[in-house]
């Protein structure tokens, strides 16, 4: 890099080996093999590993696994035959998993439905991939009451399961065990060789603020997120996941590939939800890693015991803000303390990860820091910027967050101008504000997108929730804040809350006595009870729903 003067400060210091770092790691992407070749060799080297398990099924190797893959990409060969991106809707299981290595396998790319997004939600993703076919299962449809969206034609994976004989299993076996990988995957469907940079997968945005955007991740996108995890959660052999959040979920892909790369097993449950049998799974197979989302968290906090996350030793919680209540009354039930991570599906999705302190003689380094969602990855630049002029601001301050990295995505699908948008000269622009401690540590204060202009001043929705959170002591979502529109002044505060009316006039009390300004405090009329709070599929709050339920109740 560049020399920097005697008298720069540590903070620019930092920023530029990460900006060096960053330079190095996309200029290693293009060298690495492509995700299913790092399968191939793992499931090789290490083949009665468990890659896979679930209820009923208690173990699958990882060569058997590749078998598995390979026969179903064989299967699928002339349902595939003319497509390049193929729809799959499948909760998180074995049979997802295998249908998603698959695709890959015969040189295509997999688009995971959202099937919590409703049918309008699947329709849309269907529209923009052009997706010809689905392979999902009819006892996963009936169970969740799915309906297929129009347009698409179902491939039934019990009945392709039916199709596959015993000579079509054990050529399977023998193709994973010694055939070459290019000529594993022609026998599988790839045309062509695969590259690290041909799109891997589709993955929708939640859609909470407008119509969702097809997010075209690469291997190299994903591949990266993957090696700077792997940097900063040493694994063990011994490691087990619990594979919970679905695989149209960008964290749920992920875990899939980190998984089938790293001798990381993975347990699978279609319902996390569920939180006894969440429990039963963790003590059962010694699970010792689980991501999960805040309210799944909160879940398991009232109904899971102590003794069944005994095997835990790592807790990872994204997607939405992990309140410091939560995560307290966590550590003192479960006796870990959750850590916080932070990404976008933009970035395949990891941005920011709180780690493990590290501890050795004479020297004690801390891998995360409360209210902070932990540093930059490796290989991953951060930049905190004005709005509107996109300057740097003075550290420390908030901004608008900019991230740069081979783990990027190549792009939305159909929406070039949305693109354009995205990034501005090779950075990705956020959408959320954002500010850097001295240390490195990054603060998440808001989304861009949540805050509300009134009497001209800019209130954040996020920081009057956090302020409800605290007057009315709750460790879980209680609060949902949004704005309607208001003749006088713009807009103003609306919030959804699912608390006993009779408490309101008391945590309106405790919010003046926090010295918060007269324009973040909500009146008492724009307090509307709600059964529950609309939430996406993800976990994370439904925007869209939330301000459509607050107009009009307040109309």
């Amino acid at each position: 890099g560049e020399s920097l003067p005697p008298d720069v400060k540590v903070e620019q210091i930092r920023q530029a080996v990460q900006e060096l770092g960053e330079t190095a790691a996309r200029a290693r992407a293009a060298s690495r093999r492509t995700l299913h070749r790092s399968f191939i060799s793992v499931a090789r080297r290490h083949p009665l590993a468990i890659a896979f398990a679930e209820e009923g099924r208690p173990r699958l190797g990882r060569l058997a696994s590749l078998a598995g893959a390979v026969t179903l990409a064989r299967a699928l060969r002339r349902p595939w035959r003319d497509e390049r991106l193929v729809g799959v809707l499948l909760p998180p299981s074995i049979a997802g998993a295998l249908v998603n290595l698959a695709a890959t396998l015969s040189g295509r790319a997999s688009v995971n439905l959202n099937f919590t997004a409703a049918r309008a939600g699947m329709a849309s993703a269907v529209r923009q991939t052009g997706a010809a076919t689905v392979v999902t299962s009819r006892s996963f449809l009936e169970r969740a009451r799915i309906e297929l969206p129009e347009g698409v034609t179902p491939i039934w994976i019990e009945e392709i399961a039916e199709s596959i004989g015993p000579f079509r299993k054990a050529l399977g076996i023998l193709i994973a065990a010694v055939a070459p990988a290019r000529l594993l995957e022609r026998l599988c469907g790839a045309g062509r060789r695969p590259r690290v940079d041909d799109v891997l997968t589709v993955i929708f945005s939640s859609g909470s603020t407008g119509e969702p955007k097809g997010v075209m991740l690469t291997h190299a996108n994903v591949d990266a997120n993957i090696e700077a995890l792997s940097q900063v959660f040493h694994l063990r052999s011994t490691d087990r996941l619990l594979g919970i959040l679905p695989l149209f979920h960008s964290f749920g892909y992920l875990a899939l590939w980190f998984s089938a790369t790293h001798r990381l097993g993975t347990i699978f449950h279609p319902n996390p939800l569920d939180a006894g049998k969440v429990g039963e799974l963790v003590q059962r197979f010694r699970v010792t890693m689980l991501i999960a989302t805040p309210t799944f968290l909160q879940l398991y906090l009232r109904r899971c015991t102590p003794a069944q996350f005994g095997s835990l030793r790592i807790v990872l919680a994204g997607a939405e803000k992990l309140s410091d209540r939560l995560a307290i009354a966590f550590e003192e039930r479960f006796g870990i303390r959750p850590l916080e991570g932070y990404g976008a599906t933009e970035c395949a999705p990891a941005i920011a990860v709180s780690a493990p302190d590290f501890r050795a003689r004479g020297f004690y380094q801390p891998g995360s820091r409360r209210g902070f969602v932990g540093q930059p990855i490796p290989g991953v630049a951060v930049r905190i910027v004005d709005p509107e002029s996109f300057e740097p601001v003075p550290h420390g301050s908030t901004g608008l967050l900019l991230v740069r990295g081979p783990n990027i995505m190549k792009g939305y699908i159909g929406r070039d101008e949305l693109t354009a948008e995205a990034m501005r000269d090779g950075w990705y622009v956020t959408g959320d504000i954002a500010a850097l401690d001295e240390d490195g540590f990054l603060r998440i204060t808001d989304r861009l997108s949540r805050f509300s202009k009134i009497g001209g001043e800019m209130v954040p929705h996020g920081r009057v929730e956090e302020a409800l959170h605290a007057a009315a002591e709750a460790t879980s979502q209680n609060f949902a804040v949004t704005a309607v529109p208001d003749d006088r002044k713009g807009e103003r505060l609306a919030v959804l809350h699912i608390l006993d009316e009779a408490r309101i006039p008391e945590i309106l009390e405790r919010l003046g006595a926090q010295g918060l300004p007269n324009l973040f405090i909500p009146r008492r009329d724009a307090f509307i009870r709600v059964d529950r709070l609309p939430v996406l599929g993800t976990g994370k709050l439904d925007l869209r729903e939330i301000r459509r339920q607050a107009c009009e109740a307040l109309r």
